[in-house]
Protein backbone atom coordinates (compact mmCIF):
# COMPACT_ATOMS: atom_id res chain seq x y z
CA UNK A 1 0.00 0.00 0.00
CA UNK A 2 1.37 3.34 -0.48
CA UNK A 3 -0.07 6.70 0.96
CA UNK A 4 0.04 10.15 0.17
CA UNK A 5 -0.99 12.94 3.20
CA UNK A 6 -2.67 16.44 1.71
CA UNK A 7 -4.12 19.29 3.24
CA UNK A 8 -1.66 20.50 6.09
CA UNK A 9 -1.16 24.39 6.44
CA UNK A 10 -0.86 27.10 8.82
CA UNK A 11 -3.59 28.10 10.96
CA UNK A 12 -4.94 30.25 13.85
CA UNK A 13 -5.36 28.69 17.30
CA UNK A 14 -9.57 27.47 17.05
CA UNK A 15 -9.21 27.28 13.64
CA UNK A 16 -10.09 23.96 11.43
CA UNK A 17 -8.07 21.78 8.77
CA UNK A 18 -8.94 18.55 7.06
CA UNK A 19 -6.60 16.42 6.20
CA UNK A 20 -6.29 13.77 3.19
CA UNK A 21 -4.92 10.15 2.87
CA UNK A 22 -4.99 8.63 -0.45
CA UNK A 23 -4.21 5.11 -0.97
CA UNK A 24 -3.47 2.85 -3.97
CA UNK A 25 -3.22 -0.97 -3.85
CA UNK A 26 -6.04 -3.94 -3.83
CA UNK A 27 -6.30 -4.84 -0.96
CA UNK A 28 -6.23 -1.20 1.56
CA UNK A 29 -10.19 -1.24 1.89
CA UNK A 30 -9.23 -4.31 4.30
CA UNK A 31 -6.61 -2.63 6.63
CA UNK A 32 -6.99 -0.52 9.63
CA UNK A 33 -6.23 3.24 9.05
CA UNK A 34 -4.60 6.03 11.09
CA UNK A 35 -3.49 9.16 11.68
CA UNK A 36 -0.06 9.54 14.03
CA UNK A 37 1.98 13.22 14.80
CA UNK A 38 5.22 13.96 15.22
CA UNK A 39 6.10 17.53 17.02
CA UNK A 40 9.32 19.29 16.98
CA UNK A 41 11.58 17.16 19.40
CA UNK A 42 9.04 14.73 20.55
CA UNK A 43 7.76 11.07 19.90
CA UNK A 44 5.47 10.30 17.21
CA UNK A 45 2.35 9.62 18.39
CA UNK A 46 -0.93 7.81 17.78
CA UNK A 47 -3.95 10.66 17.17
CA UNK A 48 -6.79 9.34 15.39
CA UNK A 49 -8.03 5.30 13.95
CA UNK A 50 -9.97 3.54 11.34
CA UNK A 51 -10.72 0.42 12.45
CA UNK A 52 -10.42 -3.00 9.74
CA UNK A 53 -13.71 -2.92 9.41
CA UNK A 54 -14.63 0.73 9.38
CA UNK A 55 -16.97 0.51 12.63
CA UNK A 56 -15.32 1.66 15.22
CA UNK A 57 -13.18 4.91 15.62
CA UNK A 58 -9.99 5.62 17.99
CA UNK A 59 -8.99 8.76 19.51
CA UNK A 60 -5.40 9.70 21.18
CA UNK A 61 -7.19 11.81 24.59
CA UNK A 62 -5.53 14.91 23.60
CA UNK A 63 -7.74 15.47 20.39
CA UNK A 64 -11.05 13.38 21.66
CA UNK A 65 -13.84 15.38 20.74
CA UNK A 66 -12.05 17.74 18.31
CA UNK A 67 -11.00 15.61 15.31
CA UNK A 68 -12.73 13.12 13.18
CA UNK A 69 -11.76 10.19 11.40
CA UNK A 70 -13.39 9.03 8.45
CA UNK A 71 -12.88 6.78 5.10
CA UNK A 72 -14.23 6.87 1.62
CA UNK A 73 -13.77 3.48 0.67
CA UNK A 74 -15.02 4.18 -3.53
CA UNK A 75 -12.26 6.96 -3.64
CA UNK A 76 -9.46 5.24 -1.70
CA UNK A 77 -9.41 7.90 0.96
CA UNK A 78 -9.35 8.38 4.52
CA UNK A 79 -9.61 12.27 6.02
CA UNK A 80 -8.79 13.59 9.39
CA UNK A 81 -10.74 16.66 10.22
CA UNK A 82 -9.37 19.02 12.61
CA UNK A 83 -11.72 21.34 14.55
CA UNK A 84 -10.74 23.76 17.44
CA UNK A 85 -7.39 23.54 16.74
CA UNK A 86 -4.65 24.41 19.63
CA UNK A 87 -0.78 25.44 19.15
CA UNK A 88 0.00 21.73 20.45
CA UNK A 89 -1.62 20.49 17.41
CA UNK A 90 1.23 21.82 15.56
CA UNK A 91 2.86 18.84 14.24
CA UNK A 92 3.55 16.54 11.25
CA UNK A 93 0.78 14.76 10.60
CA UNK A 94 1.40 11.17 9.26
CA UNK A 95 -1.32 8.77 7.34
CA UNK A 96 -0.94 4.97 7.80
CA UNK A 97 -2.85 1.55 7.43
CA UNK A 98 -2.30 -1.81 9.24
CA UNK A 99 -3.15 -5.55 8.89
CA UNK A 100 -3.22 -5.45 12.86
CA UNK A 101 -3.85 -3.34 15.86
CA UNK A 102 -5.49 0.18 14.75
CA UNK A 103 -4.01 1.95 17.58
CA UNK A 104 -0.42 0.57 17.97
CA UNK A 105 1.84 2.48 15.55
CA UNK A 106 4.29 -0.42 15.69
CA UNK A 107 1.85 -2.30 13.62
CA UNK A 108 1.39 0.00 11.01
CA UNK A 109 2.77 -1.64 7.81
CA UNK A 110 2.94 1.74 5.84
CA UNK A 111 2.97 5.10 6.23
CA UNK A 112 2.89 8.25 4.10
CA UNK A 113 4.97 11.11 3.69
CA UNK A 114 3.97 13.36 5.95
CA UNK A 115 1.96 16.55 6.13
CA UNK A 116 2.84 19.62 8.20
CA UNK A 117 0.27 21.28 10.11
CA UNK A 118 0.96 24.42 12.12
CA UNK A 119 -1.53 26.32 14.74
CA UNK A 120 -0.24 29.90 15.76
CA UNK A 121 -1.78 30.92 18.88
Amino acid sequence: VQLQASGGGLVQAGGSLRLSCAASGRTFSSHAKGWSRQAPGKEREFVAALSRSAATTYYADSVKGRFTISGDSALNTFYLQMNSLKPEDTAVYYCGSSLRRATVLRDYDSWGQGTKVTVSS
